[in-house]
């Protein structure tokens, strides 16, 4: 006797350790994708949010060169038309020119007396004047203008005369490293007489920086100038890296601005550029910003400790869930080797009752290696063994309601999974929809045949006011979805002999479709919050669900183009109001 109930007790216990691994299995990948998902998208929110500010940051001080650059460019534009230029150009007389702008550029070009900052960063290093072929008329005298090497005027010229203002940047110093850079305006100056230009007058500026800190993480700028990169706050080494790397995305890109992640001997830097100009007949000139990422990066590596913490966390959590229940649903098998070992007095029955549970329990675990091997998901190996262990004979009704109950979990779990990994891809923006012209009106009609087929205790009555055409501009699935939340919450929120209601019609480029149901009032302090997901007020305590059907239809009506919203709900009707953009063509209204 005992020898044939040590192989059924064995047999209990393998299939209490197979029970046991399999909804460890299932519990933990769930928590793990879950967990997953949720710190990629604080990972991705968190450097939006430091790339906004970056942005931020950078357009503040880009407005302040605008400014700068717009009062440069005035100056400038009423220097090039006073008139004892004019007539030392148009005389023919180049050896008054430059004694003659002497006295008229003092105020921009003159020697610096100590004024403020302001007025200082506005004045001209040095001046030249270019002939009608756009090279440098060289003055006799370069005091009070600026004195500039040859090899330095050169860099002035033009290939030819410019009709319209034109920035440029020069390195000044030959071709030894640390040389200043400079900015230059070249404003044509047009002929009073013929009305074409005849000249045009260079102005050297020293360049506004954006070295300097900008909050807690400082930006430091330079200027990238034919290949080479001037940041002095940045080492030899790393600066030439830089270099390297702004060039080949200079070339890849093709474009005036971009930027590019750069990591150096440290943090990585966050750094953009942007042509400073664009159009111009001189030579490409591109702002440097750089601003470092190490805040980002410890703020990001401290989140992964956290999530990791919180992941053993619920792998403890799921072992002693996964024991608990375990022990549960292998209950009723335990219960019936011990009875047929006591019924001393039906041996016969007993050993065949044994023969018959060893084999159902083999069977069942065969299936349950063979459906592991095959299954994708853990969740469909749970459901199929709970299945198996229900078809079988030797349970109790109270047993198989049990398991009944849990396989219907599955579906649930396998519905939870479905649409939060749809809601991640909608808080990530990657999820796409191929918009169509779709006719909601078949759409309706059939969900509401399967609402009708559905075995109701409430004894509904269903009233649908529904055109033979609604043509909208979306994807199909997708709207059937949120249509069928709409009427799966009108039918499970409604009372006895209640009655749900569903509307449909177009409002000028709107397609309404109104679904309502009688049944107790979503309270006032809830109204605001139906919306949220996991949230489910005192209305649904005893309702199943799992609280995030209207986030999700709301979300979907949404990148539709349209919204879902809450249009009423009293003692005696609450309705939502959803809204598609009606489709152009055949069918939509003009």
């Amino acid at each position: 006797m005992s020898a044939k109930a040590a192989p059924a007790t064995g047999g209990v216990a393998s299939f209490r350790r197979r029970l046991l691994l399999a909804m460890m299995v299932v519990v933990s990948g769930t928590a793990a994708l879950m967990l997953l998902f949720i710190q990629r998208n604080m990972a991705q929110a968190a450097r939006a949010g430091f790339q906004r500010e970056f942005a931020a940051e950078l357009a503040a001080l880009h407005a302040a060169e605008d400014v700068r650059h717009a009062s440069l460019a005035e100056r400038s534009r009423v220097l090039a038309r006073k008139s004892r230029i004019h007539a030392a150009l148009e005389d023919g007389a180049p050896e008054l020119l430059y004694p003659s702008a002497r006295d008229e550029l003092l105020d921009l070009a003159g020697p610096d007396e100590g004024g403020p900052r302001d007025a200082a960063a506005l004045r001209a290093r040095y001046y030249r004047f270019l002939d009608a072929r756009g090279r440098v008329i060289r003055p006799v005298d370069a005091q009070d203008i600026g004195g500039l090497e040859p090899a330095d005027e050169v860099k002035l010229a033009l290939a030819a005369l410019p009709d319209t203002p034109q920035t440029g940047y020069i390195r000044r110093g030959g071709a030894d490293g640390g040389q200043p850079v400079d900015e230059l305006i070249a404003m044509p100056i047009i002929s009073s007489e013929s009305g074409e230009t005849i000249s045009a007058l260079v102005l050297g500026f020293k360049p506004e920086s954006l070295a300097g800190a900008t909050g807690d993480a400082p930006i430091s700028g330079g200027i990238l100038l034919g290949g080479r990169l001037d940041l002095p706050t940045m080492p030899a080494a790393p600066r030439a890296d830089l270099e390297r790397a702004l060039n080949a995305a200079v070339a890849a890109g093709g474009g005036d601005a971009g930027e590019i992640e750069f990591r150096g001997p440290g943090a990585p830097d966050l750094v953009f550029f942007k042509r400073l100009n664009p159009g111009s007949a001189y030579p490409a000139a591109y702002e440097v910003s750089v601003d470092s990422l190490a805040a980002l990066v410890a703020s990001q590596r401290r989140l992964g400790w956290e999530f990791a913490a919180a992941g053993l966390l619920v792998l403890a959590g799921a072992y002693l869930a996964s024991h608990v229940l375990s022990r549960r649903l292998s209950a009723p098998v335990e219960r019936l080797a011990v009875d047929a070992e006591a019924n001393r007095a039906h041996w016969h029955r007993a050993e065949a009752a044994l023969e018959t549970t060893s084999q159902e329990l083999q069977r069942s675990a065969r299936f349950s290696a063979d459906a592991s091997h095959q299954l994708k998901t853990p969740v469909t190996v749970l459901r199929a063994g709970l299945e198996g262990l229900l078809a079988g004979h030797e349970l109790g009704p109270e047993a198989r309601e049990e398991v009944a109950g849990l396989v219907h979990q599955t579906f649930r779990l396998a519905s939870v999974i479905e649409d939060l990994l749809l809601l991640s891809r909608l808080d990530a923006g990657r999820l796409q929809i191929q918009f169509s012209r779709v006719n909601l009106a078949p759409l309706l009609e059939a969900l509401l045949d399967d609402v009708g087929a559905i075995p109701d205790p409430f004894n509904l009555e269903v009233d649908a006011d529904i055109p033979p055409e609604l043509w909208i501009t979306g994807e199909k699935g997708y709207a059937t979805l949120i249509l069928e939340n709409l009427l799966e919450n009108a039918r499970k929120y409604n009372q006895t002999r209640g009655r749900i209601g569903v509307a449909a019609f177009t409002d000028g480029e709107w397609v309404v479709v109104a679904v309502g149901n009688t049944g107790p009032a979503i309270p006032p302090s809830a109204q605001e919050h139906i919306f949220e997901r996991f949230h489910r007020g005192a209305v649904g305590e005893n309702v199943p669900g799992h609280g995030i059907g209207l986030n999700l239809a709301r979300e979907l009506a949404c990148l539709h183009g349209g919204d879902l919203r809450l249009a009423r709900s009293d003692d005696t009707w609450t309705e939502f109001e959803l809204r598609f953009r009606a489709a152009p063509g055949e069918g939509a209204p003009p």
